[in-house]
């Protein structure tokens, strides 16, 4: 079989090469993500509608226009450009409205809880899906997804597990779907809820799925809880690598000269933590990085991050969520769960 594939790829020669996107649709993909994440602020502007605010409303308008118009593929470059590029260009940014004191008064905790919510996303959700008898291979995948980093934690372990490429894709899908309705509804009870906003912004770091769905929620509750909040989800980011390397491990032992895939390292990560060491930065008294300036930078990763949640709600479709329903419940009670432990741990 192996052999056929091979002598299949060898015969269809350079054709069977993926084409370079044209610059057309990387600009186009841009703009379009730009115009969304324009009317979200405008909506989130106007009186009775500023409640949810210009990323939740970025996000809420990309997921209906999927579901009406579906994905608009001609733009898909640039659409994963800004979702994935620009997104990661946002979060360092971001890391220059953090003061490093806080990372070494609350690093440690926050890491302790990010095991803990790794280990109990991944081994709830197998537990569950073998309860409901349900496909354990996309349930693991929605299990790393949940505890991790979402979709892009499911791109990451996938060519390492052998995943097919239509449970990947699956897998990505319901997890944007679960964690964009968590995360909306994060942001509707924030105000409601006995947490401080840098708790809310732990919370939501801790137990959310996507690191724009934590953006989301935590950008609620204001700056603090937002710095605090990527702190805390990237610290689960982190964690994707040496659960890459046991995953490997595992995928020799089980099937051996298999799986040779590497996990990518999450660089923005250093990037972040260099930001918030250049923002915190003070010679003779004064910062490095000028308060306006570090304003005029917040703005426009707040936008950034706008932009990237159109990538996120265009990923969210209903209908391909109907075929795998016993993986997405398993999912949906483990993260119900995960939200109620790591609240207890805040």
């Amino acid at each position: 079989m192996a052999e056929s594939v091979h002598s299949q790829s060898q015969a269809a020669g350079p054709a069977a090469l993926p084409k370079k996107p044209s610059m057309m649709a990387v600009i186009g993909g841009i703009a379009f993500t730009l115009a969304i994440a324009l009317i979200g602020l405008a909506l989130a502007n106007l009186p009775g509608l500023r409640y949810l605010g210009q990323l939740a409303w970025a996000i809420l308008i990309a997921a209906v226009y999927r579901q009406i118009r579906g994905y608009p593929e001609a733009l898909r470059p640039g659409i994963q450009f800004t979702a994935k590029r620009l997104l990661r260009l946002a979060i360092i940014l971001y890391g220059l409205k953090l003061n490093i004191g806080i990372v070494w008064q609350q690093g440690l905790g926050l890491m302790l809880r990010d095991v803990i919510s790794v280990v109990f996303a991944i081994a709830l959700t197998l537990l569950i899906a073998k309860r409901l008898k349900a496909d354990m291979s996309l349930s693991l995948l929605l299990g790393i997804g949940t505890g991790v980093c979402g979709a892009a934690a499911i791109a990451a372990v996938s060519p390492i597990v052998q995943a097919k490429e239509k449970d990947t894709a699956l897998g990505a899908g319901m997890i944007a779907f679960v964690g964009t309705i968590a995360a909306i509804l994060y942001t509707l009870i924030q105000p409601l809820l006995p947490l401080s906003d840098a708790q809310f912004g732990i919370w939501s770091g801790v137990s959310l799925h996507e690191i724009a769905h934590v953006a989301l929620a935590g950008a609620s509750a204001g700056e603090e809880a937002l710095t605090l909040a990527l702190l805390a989800k990237l610290g689960r980011v982190f964690l994707l690598l040496p659960l890459s390397v046991v995953l490997v491990l595992w995928m020799k032992r089980t099937h051996p000269n298999e799986s040779k895939a590497r996990p990518e390292f999450p660089w923005f990560l250093i990037g972040f933590m260099a930001a918030s060491m250049l923002g915190s930065w003070e010679y003779t008294g004064q910062p490095m990085i000028p308060l306006p300036l570090k304003d005029a930078l917040s703005q426009i990763a707040s936008f950034l991050l706008a932009m990237a949640m159109v990538g996120l709600g265009l990923n969210v479709h209903v209908k391909d969520l109907r075929r795998a329903w016993r993986p997405l419940l398993a999912m949906a009670i483990a993260t119900i769960l995960l939200v109620l432990l790591t609240y207890m741990l805040v």
